[in-house]
């Protein structure tokens, strides 16, 4: 079987070909103006450097940052918000609190939807779905004249507990459709069913700012690829780790703005379960942020809430929230192309700013002017010149040594050499700052983890935070210069439905609850039966519950076909107990939410093994001068293709593959399993 996976990021397009057991890549510059041209590239590139012809490519496999991208940088479609009349300004009012307590100068992002394109309308529902005020079309008619007028791109449809019942939401949404024909319609009662009318609102208005983009670009790129002679069926990654449909993908691609890094946390739960890890935190750097994923038995942290273009790092709240089934990762910006500057305090900063793909760092040659991370490293003798990109890109060695000792260097008093290690230390402290702040958040221990590493980055920062971290060894997978796009080989295809349900367990029916379960089941394999055909399924639920009196309520997987009041309760008092080490037993128990996630079994990982018998490296190797803490000591480069199941090498090495380069410093070494991942670890004295 071929498959082809895609991965577009804010520095490099990835593009993986699969032809049987091996794999072949190209890591190309993204183009933002045409995301689709680096795709094409790279696929193009990679189908004749293999003499594969298009037509016998099975399975296109897409992840993509594109819509995150549009929302922070707020290129998105000209939106319109269409609410209950009186509610119009909760998308403004938030929470209504203060997520940075003494900062009298808050900032919080501005909604997606202007006010004067937040239009009343005159209708109301219950709790319970029941109509309490008629649908009153001509406040329906009188909106449809100011779209028109304003020349709406997307409009958001978001009533008052239409998680209950969407009827009227649905009758606006044909109304519009009828009348605007180009415009798009996003209902709150299809995206997002849930309670708590903010977070549902913001949902439906970001699904409605990036829909017709995102729409455009994928169904354009699926019309590019089939010119190309792919003809195959086209998936898209989702951000829970599951592969969906391009039609449910252009309909709702706020289940999108994740898909990039949730492929990379699915080969880090892949390769800790070949391990068979109980604990481990995936590390994905690339070229404009850096991903941080808790592993826990095999299973990454999964969430329904989810926070984009967030003011304040690692601040909860200073974003914009929407409700989709995410795996939960902390992101934040520190790539190899995050800009490092000193401010007036002669502090040096590094990211969340990026020099992206263009211009890019310096040391690529494409007259970049600011010192970032990636030309540190090059300055710190971590990258090869000969070997670097592949050869797709030459090292400018001069111009990254200038714009370090520029930037960074002279405002410091230091030589560049040290300006480079004062910029890769505020990196890594700043990604371990961020692993340390999820992890606390969870009530998770990072300490005695496996970090498994991946991304171009990655690898070469990875001893680093493995050392701060206080992990136990850390794991860089075969081809782990694009490893979110192999991930996106081992995703299922999956997808998950949700639906608001109150029930307090002294008030259980278990008929209600087969009923939901039921209908979850029935919408979610509506939306995959067209890509599984004959393949084995599996089925996981959650319910999401609270004590009750409590604000928030925590995720519990249970059995649906054997979910009693017994059972809930356990599995609640289980997952309670583990996240806050004590229980309320005389309180009573509800249950908010529940999901159902439908996806194709999932195939058995690969054992990764360490061999009893290791040989040592042998032969005539290149060497480089590696400064590491102030000591320049001569690295051994290795060609990472070269070594085999077995083999051990000591730091100070350089371990370098095409994507990118493993940095083993003084004091570390690598053992390479049977399955070739190279696991790193201190050497033993």
């Amino acid at each position: 079987m071929s498959r082809l996976a895609v991965d577009i990021g804010g520095t490099f397009t990835d593009v993986v070909l699969e032809l049987g057991d091996s794999h072949y890549s190209r890591k190309v510059l993204t183009t933002h103006d045409s995301p689709a041209e680096a795709v094409l590239r790279g696929t193009g590139e990679l189908i004749r450097a293999h003499d594969v012809s298009p037509a016998n490519i099975d399975l296109v496999l897409h992840g993509t940052t594109l819509a995150t991208n549009a929302i922070i940088e707020r290129k998105g479609a000209k939106t319109a918000f269409l609410t209950t009349e009186g509610h119009r300004d909760v998308l403004a009012m938030a929470f209504e609190n203060r997520f940075e307590q003494y900062d009298v100068n808050i900032e919080r992002p501005d909604p997606l939807v202007p006010r004067f394109l937040r239009l009343p309308i005159r209708e109301r529902m219950s709790a319970q779905g029941e109509p309490i005020r008629k649908l009153d079309m001509g406040t329906v008619d009188d909106a449809i004249a100011t779209l028109r007028a304003e020349e709406v791109e997307s409009v958001a449809i978001g009533f008052l507990h239409a998680y209950a019942n969407g009827d009227h939401e649905e009758q606006v949404g044909q109304r519009i459709a009828q009348a605007l024909p180009n415009v798009a319609v996003t209902l709150s009662s299809k995206v997002c069913p849930e309670i708590r009318e903010y977070e549902r609102f913001s949902t439906a208005c970001t699904n409605a700012y990036v829909l017709p983009l995102m729409s455009t670009y994928l169904t354009s790129l699926a019309m590019e690829l089939t010119a190309m002679g792919v003809e195959c069926p086209f998936m898209v990654m989702t951000s829970n780790g599951g592969l969906t449909t391009l039609e449910n993908a252009t309909n709702y691609p706020i289940r999108l703005v994740e898909s990039g890094p949730a492929g990379g946390a699915i080969l880090a739960t892949s390769k800790a379960a070949g391990l068979n890890a109980k604990a481990a935190l995936s590390f994905d750097m690339g070229g404009t942020t850096a991903k941080i994923c808790l592993i826990d038995a095999a299973k990454p942290l999964r969430s329904r809430t989810f926070e984009v273009d967030r003011r304040y790092r690692f601040k909860k709240g200073s974003g914009l929230p929407v409700r989709i089934p995410v795996i939960e990762m902390v992101e934040i910006g520190a790539g190899g192309g995050s800009i490092a500057q000193v401010d007036r305090m002669s502090r040096t900063r590094v990211g969340p700013e990026s020099a992206g793909s263009e211009p890019g760092p310096a040391c690529y040659g494409l007259s970049g002017k600011h010192a970032t991370v990636t030309d540190a490293d090059a300055v710190l003798g971590r990258l090869e010149a000969s070997k670097f990109a592949g050869g797709q890109l030459s090292l400018d060695l001069t111009a990254a040594k200038s714009v370090v000792d520029a930037n960074v260097g002279r405002q410091l008093g230091i030589e560049a050499v040290e300006a480079a290690h004062v910029i890769s230390e505020v990196v890594d402290e700043n990604m371990a700052a961020a692993a340390r702040s999820h992890a606390s958040e969870w009530g998770k221990a990072l300490t005695d983890r496996v970090l498994i590493a991946y991304g171009g980055a990655a690898p070469i920062h990875a001893a680093r935070l493995m050392e701060k971290l206080s992990c136990t060894s850390a794991l860089i997978p075969v081809n782990a210069g694009v490893g979110s796009a192999v991930g996106f080989l081992h995703s299922p295809i999956a997808y998950e439905v949700v639906a608001s349900r109150y029930m307090r367990l002294s008030e259980f029916e278990q008929q209600a609850v087969d009923a939901v379960f039921q209908t979850l089941r029935q919408e979610a394999y509506d939306v995959i039966r067209p890509a599984i055909q004959d393949a084995q399924t599996e089925e996981v639920a959650t319910a999401y519950m609270r004590y009750v009196g409590q604000g928030f309520e925590i995720n519990v997987e249970v059995d649906p076909e054997h979910c009693t009041k017994k059972a809930l309760q356990w599995h609640f008092e289980q997952a309670y107990e583990s996240l806050y080490g004590r229980l309320l037993p005389r309180s009573d128990i509800e249950v908010m939410s529940w999901t159902m996630s439908v996806q194709t079994a999932a195939n058995h990982p690969e054992e990764i093994t360490l061999p009893e018998q290791r040989s040592s490296i042998n032969g005539q190797y290149r060497t480089q001068t590696l400064h590491i803490n102030g000591i320049a000591a001569q690295a051994t480069c290795i060609d990472r293709d070269t070594l085999s199941s077995g083999m051990h090498v000591t730091g100070p090495a350089l371990i370098t593959e095409t994507h990118t380069t493993t940095v083993l410093p003084i004091g570390y070494e690598v053992i390479v399993a049977d399955s070739l991942d190279l696991v790193m670890r201190r050497a033993e004295r």
